[in-house]
């Protein structure tokens, strides 16, 4: 059970004109203003989102001289090469980079690192590669700001070195001729500090693009990139307000479109008409999936070249081998979800733990992020998993909103080999010797940080909403104007007057879901409920019972009918 807390409304009330001016009910506007837009043009801005006012690549940092650079060694006769990461937003800003270089007649070769023998980022061998094989120009995408000592070693060989990067800067930057990187100015001085890697590979591309025009008489559409700048960025979970908001948008309209031959077979493997509309969260729980697959088991080219490839049959056949991939994905992660669950469970039965380490030789390290992702639902604790990587331990870390991981982490350098992330994501690097060293330095810097009692998960709702209300398909259309939802915009949750579960039914395989039939007391408006993964708590004996659910309203089109869907998010007995 979470915590319910109601968000904080601002002081005053909007113009109810503005409601009429915008095209929205009194509903949507009170919302809106709850969520902090008070005045009528950040509204408008908000629900819009015009491509129009996508910032221009000069405003963002580093973009300008990192183009000019790129585009001057070109013209010198520098081959260029592009380095990408594995997951998926390094292959869509690889793709962004290929696809605009292509576009203007220029052969560039691409080096995605494989995830096992490799790892992240750039190394000293693949580098000395690509310069023997004659590369003269590395642009690196969504990698390389932490990679001192193989962007050293390439211009040791000559190599003109460009990092596009999205993370966390170190204290010692790597010796690159250009960086391009939200993160290294203040906040206030970036349109929008929270990029991922394949938004900053598009403004680039589209300053490339512009400088490369006059010269080679080509022009490549940056509307055609925006597909794989939404799917990027989805992927990567970024914050969905100002510029990225704007790109996803733009992106999610590109990816009904399905012009690219690549984005169509994906859609149709992951089991949509080709040319849907999808959601922000059909985007990440269904494509990026079969993306990420590829680079989990060590095959990332293939989802490269599903994105770049112009032939629907070809783009159809690698498609459904991202899609066996992905199954393969799903058995694995089952195996060591088991394993990693029940060590957790010991791990607590001993005694209270503040943050949660396990470990297992054999697990994938390609899928143990997503385990760790799960173990933290369920227990509400920063959590790392390790395995066997090696001479030394590989590990990925997911934490709670209240726990920095990044700045944990830092508290425990010394025990590591290296590490680097996020707040609310990490990988790290050990000796197996210091397993218990970590895991003791682990606990003791998150029971610092959020005390002895285990922190209590919350809720954010906006308000009550009765189902008269939810049950109105024109107030549903106009909460998909809120779309996409993600960080920074989170889909609104309501909470439910008092209901009655008059029934309950099986939903899907395995017995985990269920889907309630629960009466509204007041009006007597009854709707269907799903509950995932929450069957345990809704036993035969609940039917009668009364309780109040936290929810979020949909519509659900299914063989183009529209019905009303009801998510349960939490609930309370009454």
């Amino acid at each position: 059970m979470k915590r319910w807390i109601f968000r904080d409304a601002p002081p005053g009330a909007p113009n109810a004109a503005w409601a009429e001016e915008l095209g929205i009910s009194p509903t949507l506007l009170g919302l809106l203003w709850q969520r902090g837009f008070d005045t009528r043009d950040d509204m408008d801005a908000f629900l819009s989102a015009r491509l129009a006012t996508l910032r221009p690549p000069a405003h963002w940092p580093g973009v300008s001289e990192a183009a000019s650079l790129f585009v001057q060694e070109l013209v010198q006769g520098k081959k260029p090469v592009v380095w990408g990461d594995y997951d998926v937003d390094g292959i869509t800003a690889a793709t962004i980079a290929l696809d605009v270089l292509e576009a203007h007649g220029i052969a560039a070769g691409w080096h995605i690192p494989d995830r096992r023998g490799e790892g992240y980022g750039l190394n000293v061998p693949a580098i000395e590669q690509l310069a023997a094989e004659g590369y003269g120009v590395l642009l690196t995408v969504d990698c390389g700001i932490a990679d001192v000592e193989a962007i050293a070693r390439a211009r040791e060989l000559g190599m003109t070195v460009i990092v596009t990067d999205h993370h966390l800067p170190p204290d010692e930057l790597p010796p690159a001729h250009a960086l391009c990187n939200p993160r290294l100015v203040p906040a206030e001085d970036c349109p929008c500090p929270d990029l991922a890697g394949v938004g900053v590979s598009f403004f680039l591309m589209a300053a490339i693009n512009n400088l490369l025009a006059p010269r080679t008489g080509r022009r490549y559409k940056m509307d055609d990139a925006l597909d794989v700048t939404a799917l990027g960025t989805l992927a990567d979970v970024m914050r969905l307000t100002g510029q990225n908001r704007v790109l996803v948008r733009g992106g999610l309209d590109k990816i009904a479109g399905a012009r690219r031959p690549g984005m169509l077979a994906l859609k149709t493997v992951s089991g949509f008409d080709p040319l849907a509309r999808l959601t922000g969260g059909q985007v990440v729980f269904r494509l990026a999936p079969r993306i990420n697959a590829a680079g989990r088991m060590g095959k990332a080219d293939i989802a490269l070249k599903l994105l770049r490839c112009k032939d629907c049959a070809k783009a159809a056949e690698l498609a459904q081998t991202l899609d066996a991939l992905n199954l393969e994905r799903k058995q694995e992660e089952e195996r060591i979800w088991t394993a990693a669950r029940e060590q957790a469970l010991q791990l607590m039965e001993s005694r209270p733990r503040p943050g949660l380490v396990v470990y297992g030789a054999d697990w994938h390290p390609g899928i143990i992020g997503i385990v760790a992702s799960r173990l933290l639902e369920e227990f509400y604790r920063p959590t790392i998993i390790l395995c066997d990587d090696g001479d030394s331990l590989k590990g990925s870390g997911r934490s709670i909103r209240e726990f920095d991981l990044y700045a944990g982490l830092q508290e425990c350098a010394d025990i590591l080999s290296g590490f680097g992330g996020h707040r609310q994501a990490a990988g790290v690097r050990l000796d197996k010797a210091r397993l218990e060293d970590f895991r003791s330095a682990f606990e003791h810097v998150c029971a610092a940080a959020l005390g002895p009692d285990p922190v209590q998960p919350t809720l954010l709702l906006e308000g009550e909403l009765d189902f008269a209300t939810a049950g109105n398909q024109e107030f549903l259309r106009e909460l998909d104007l809120l779309q996409p939802f993600g960080p920074g915009n989170a889909e609104p949750v309501f909470a439910s007057p008092p209901l009655i579960i008059r029934d309950r039914l099986p939903l899907g395989q395995g017995g985990q879901h269920i889907r309630l039939k629960v009466q509204d007391t007041a009006s007597g408006i009854t709707l269907i409920a799903k509950a995932w993964r929450m069957a345990e708590e809704f036993p035969p004996g609940m039917i009668g019972k009364r309780i109040r659910i936290a929810y979020t309203p949909r519509i659900d089109m299914y063989n183009g009918i529209a019905s009303v869907d009801i998510g349960i998010k939490d609930w309370q007995q009454v």
